[in-house]
């Protein structure tokens, strides 16, 4: 899906602070109108919160999020509903949000004063993904989709139990009516695929064209009237037949799940888990986590930007600034060793060409900003070769102590260790998988010797390159993936004026006090390569890269030290992440969206030298499939990472 700058909503504000503008539903009504309105058509239209008592998951698909009334109504109810449900997930497409500077006007006398300020404080930069937004600690999740309602929401994978129909009259305003009614029969249509049994669906408006979409898309429709006395339109999923491939499984009941893989992929896979009530077990061969290259003892993480901002760029915009939310906090709080004061990248070529790339994607200066060499070399604390991109959500890390916090243990930097805090969350090391066995609608994970060292109902495998060996019997291969050889290089000892970590021909990055001070710089790249000795003509390697991007080199009597560690990557560069197709031949193949898959199996690998940037999002991602929640990635993303898709790729060839 090609992606278009997202433009903010225009709004202006009227002497009595009400918003005006033709970019949202909503213009000209205060705080507490809207959030009666929201109430009237919305939560009693689609007979919340009685509907949501009792379930586990429950799911909210608006086309329309304007200024947030409509949320922020959804969950106070739910927060004071001690029935609700154990979580919320609202999923909403806004063609033109607000600027958090309108957000926050606009809830500036909200009757729910804390609900309203943790939304304007997490609200997001205005760029074409979808934005996951996490409130009371992940009990309330916001799935936030800027752009164009007609192109998202065949993109999104979620299943509803309620729809708020707003915003659908803004997006064509010039359109004709045939037209305007052509365009919702079909919207309708892609709505009715992600109802889930039972669902619901109310909107302010009361048009024939709605009626009619929705009565053709299998919902029996009819009209109510809210306080005011105004009609809206009610409706509930009642198909007489239901369409035979589902964009998204129903959610899936908390149970247990065994993680493989103690690295970063597979703590961000197994907290991501726990935190939706499952019961993880994380097994790993070393005794103790993050001791292959999630070991290192720093590593950056940081988006990019590409002039026709392909899946591979709008993919690595979702992973960074999805990290950045996910690990600013422990950063800020020095939970994690690091540093998130932004990420400098150089450049060839001039500010001109980046200034226009900018401007054609709309990207955000909170995003990325262009900076020519002067002030590049001026944040950077050194002279740089070039100008520079630079990522104020950027930084660095300590990928081990980000490990043992996300899997909630003690940092391997003191040597000491115990089990996660997180009740039921655990870690076991010094168990080396070397099979896996299915009995029944469960699985086994087995050592070398047959012996079974834990059974669940979910295996997700994240142990780098030995995931597709382990799953080779149950259908996985030519997944063209390679193993690289990298080795760091470093030296401890006094600042060194590097302000802020580097990124370009290799990178560079200024370590805190805290993990000895000094220069860490790398990292060499050599495939099929399993020397594990640091290698004098890598550090020379290292170094002089370091000296053309940043001028530094070791002080006098310094001693250089290094790290050899081995990363996974695949031959398109992404990585590979989601449910294990079922053996080839079961079905149609042109389409990783519609393969057969494996119940239970899942996998996460091939993360490269981006672990940093990637395991976050991926985290959540293969634990949302798991769930069977809404996917924080829109559909041609997800099949991007898929396992299949080398499958798919070879049936397209055929």
């Amino acid at each position: 899906m090609k992606t278009a700058a997202v433009r903010p909503a225009h709004i202006r504000w009227g002497a009595d602070h009400t918003p005006h503008g033709a970019d949202f539903d909503g213009s000209g009504l205060s705080a507490d109108a809207a959030l009666a309105l929201a109430r009237c058509v919305h939560l009693a239209g689609n007979d919340l919160p009685a509907r949501w008592r009792g379930r586990e998951h429950f799911t909210v698909l608006a086309t329309g999020f304007g200024l947030g009334h409509g949320f922020i109504a959804t969950w106070a109810a739910w927060q004071h509903d001690a029935a609700r449900s154990g979580w919320l997930h609202v999923v909403a497409i806004e063609g033109h949000p607000p600027t958090r500077a309108d957000l926050a006007r606009a809830h500036t006398a909200s009757p729910h004063p804390a609900l309203a300020q943790a939304l304007v404080s997490a609200w997001p930069e205005l760029t074409p993904n979808l934005h996951a937004l996490n409130f009371e600690q992940g009990r309330v999740r916001l799935l936030l989709a800027f752009g164009d309602t007609d192109r998202l929401l065949p993109e999104l994978r979620c299943r509803a139990d309620a729809f708020y129909l707003d915003g659908l009259a803004q997006a064509q305003p010039n359109a004709t009516a045939a037209t305007s009614a052509t365009r919702l029969m079909r919207l309708m249509r892609v709505l009715a695929r992600r109802a889930a049994p039972g669902a619901t669906a109310t909107s302010h408006s009361v048009t024939p064209a709605l009626s009619q979409g929705l009565t053709a898309a299998g919902f029996a429709v009819h009209q109510a009237q809210h306080d005011g006395g105004d009609s809206f339109t009610c409706a509930r999923w009642q198909p007489r037949y239901v369409p035979c491939h589902q964009p998204m499984p129903a959610p899936r009941a908390a149970a247990d799940a065994v993680v493989v893989g103690a690295g970063l992929a597979g703590a961000f896979v197994a907290r991501s888990l726990h935190e939706r009530g499952w019961q993880v077990l994380v097994l790993d061969g070393h005794a103790q986590p993050a001791q292959e290259a999630s070991g290192n003892p720093a590593g950056v993480f940081h988006g990019t930007v590409h002039p026709q901002d392909g899946s591979h760029a709008r993919l690595l915009r979702s992973a960074a600034l999805h990290a950045q939310r996910r690990l600013h906090p422990w950063l800020v709080a020095r939970q994690v060793p690091g540093q998130a004061d932004g990420l400098l990248q150089t450049q060839r070529g001039d500010t001109a060409a980046m200034h226009a790339v900018l401007a054609a994607q709309g990207l955000p200066a909170g995003y990325v900003q262009a900076l020519d060499r002067a002030e590049a070399s001026r944040r950077a604390g050194v002279p740089l070769p070039g100008p520079a991109w630079f990522y104020p959500g950027g930084g660095w890390l300590s990928p081990r102590a980000l490990v043992a916090q996300v899997l909630d243990r003690q940092s391997g930097l003191s040597g000491q260790s115990r089990l996660s805090g997180l009740s039921g969350l655990s870690f076991s090391g010094g168990c080396a998988v070397a099979g896996l066995r299915a009995v029944g609608e469960r699985w086994q994970v087995l050592d070398s010797a047959g012996a079974v060292l834990a059974e669940s109902a979910v295996v997700v495998l994240a142990n780098a390159a030995q995931a597709e060996q382990l799953l080779a019997p149950w259908g996985a291969a030519g997944w063209a993936l390679r193993r690289a050889r990298g080795q760091l290089s470093g030296w401890h000892g006094s600042p060194t004026g590097l302000a802020l970590p580097l990124a370009g021909d290799g990178y560079a990055l200024p370590l805190s006090q805290a993990l000895g001070g000094g220069v860490w710089c790398g990292a060499t790249s050599q495939v099929d390569d399993d020397d594990a000795a640091q290698r004098a003509a890598d550090h020379r390697f290292n170094l002089e890269r370091l000296a053309r991007l940043t001028g530094l080199a070791p002080p006098a009597g310094a001693a250089v030290i290094g790290r050899v560690a081995w990363r996974v990557q695949a031959n398109d560069s992404l990585p590979v992440a989601g449910p294990l197709p079922a053996r080839a031949g079961s079905g149609r193949g042109d389409q990783a969206r519609i393969l057969a898959r494996t119940p239970g199996l899942f996998v996460c690998t091939a993360l490269g030298g981006r672990g940093i940037t990637w395991a976050p999002l991926l985290g959540d991602l293969l634990a949302a499939q798991v769930a069977g929640t809404p996917l924080p990635l829109e559909q041609s993303l997800l099949d991007a990472l898929d396992p299949g898709r080398w499958q798919v790729r070879a049936v397209r060839r055929a």
